[in-house]
């Protein structure tokens, strides 16, 4: 069963302009991804960002993933060598 992203990422309007963010951070769902991106671990994040837990990183997952379910994915077109 999949975690309620609700229970763990906001908006406020108040915080990083209404970005999504991790409840009671200012870490944005944007900025955790990109480390994630960029090869951190999630053990490197929770121990860089001691607010985070293995429960708000699966939450962001979780977030991603239903924003990305319904939206409209373009295919990549790799380049022939």
């Amino acid at each position: 069963m999949m975690i309620d992203w609700r229970d763990y990422i906001e908006s406020d309007s108040e915080i990083l302009r209404g970005k999504p963010i991790v409840k009671g951070t200012r870490l944005s769902v944007e900025f955790l991804m990109e480390r994630l991106a960029d090869g951190w671990t999630e053990g490197e994040i929770m121990e860089s960002y001691p607010n985070i837990t293995k429960e708000s990183i699966s939450a962001i997952y979780a977030y991603v993933y239903e924003v990305l379910k319904d939206s409209m994915i373009y295919s990549i077109d790799k380049k022939v060598a």
